[in-house]
Order: C-alpha cells, then sequence, then structure tokens
C-alpha cells in the first residue's frame, strides 16, 4: 500500500527515532525531513499547527532551546511572535510532528504515531529503553 506519511524528524531526538521506526514497522517508508536543515517555509508551518489542531504554543519546545533567552515564556505574545519565533530557531519547533492521510499530529509520546498510520504494524515493536509498544501480533500493548 502506498502511503504518503512526512514526519518532520530530529536524528538526535530519540521520541523522534522511535515515531520514525513505528512507522517503518507498519512496512511504510515516510518522506523523512529533517527540519533543523531544512525547516517548513512560515505558510506550511501555520498549516500544519492549524491542521494538528494545537496552537503556536503548544508546538514551542523549551528543552535545549532558547526559549528562556528568548523570553517565550511571556503569555502576551501573540501566535505571530511564536511563530516568528520557531522560523528564526526552528530548534523550537517540537517533533516529531507527522503528516498522514488520517491527520498531522505532534507524536510526543512516539506511540501517538499508531493512531495516524493506515496500517497496522507488522510486528512486535519496542523503544530504544525498552518498553514495549506493540506485541508480536502488531497489536498495541496496554
Amino acid at each position: 500500500m502506498a502511503v504518503d506519511i512526512v514526519i518532520y524528524h530530529n536524528p538526535e531526538c530519540g521520541t523522534s527515532r522511535n515515531t520514525l521506526a513505528m512507522i517503518r514497522n507498519a512496512g511504510i517508508e515516510p518522506h523523512v525531513v529533517e527540519y533543523l536543515k531544512t525547516p517548513p517555509s512560515r505558510a506550511l508551518l501555520v498549516e500544519l499547527i492549524d491542521r494538528a489542531g494545537m496552537t503556536p504554543r503548544k508546538l514551542l519546545r523549551e528543552k535545549g532551546t532558547p526559549y528562556a533567552e528568548l523570553g517565550l515564556g511571556d503569555t502576551s505574545l501573540s501566535d505571530d511572535a511564536l511563530v516568528d519565533a520557531m522560523m528564526a530557531h526552528p530548534i523550537l519547533i517540537n517533533r516529531p510532528l507527522v503528516v498522514s492521510p488520517l491527520g498531522v499530529k505532534l507524536c510526543r509520546p512516539s506511540e501517538a504515531v499508531l493512531d495516524l498510520l493506515p496500517s497496522g504494524q507488522l510486528g512486535a515493536f519496542a523503544k530504544e529503553d525498552g518498553e514495549q509498544v506493540v506485541d508480536a501480533s502488531g497489536q498495541r500493548v496496554a
């Protein structure tokens, strides 16, 4: 089955690596966009935020970013100002953001991607830390 899935990925991020591995465990090879090297355009970023049903503030990443130095915790900042900050500093965009025919979602935790995959998992899957997410029959572990 040909499925068009895009993952905005940071290979340094364990959650992003786990999400990518689960997409591949469904037999799907996604389009991988290393957004720190190739950030989305402003228009695309705004569209993705809207399609994910979130606000720019919900997509902001704090850990390991210039969030505090830029004063982004100021709740009076507009959505436009937050998007401007993400455009100037793509590391502020939380990841992984996944786009599929079933929707757009920030996949934190990584197993949230399972809701976006039109096909099931092909076999067992455990995260890098050993947490079992999918059993040998391809079913999500409760």
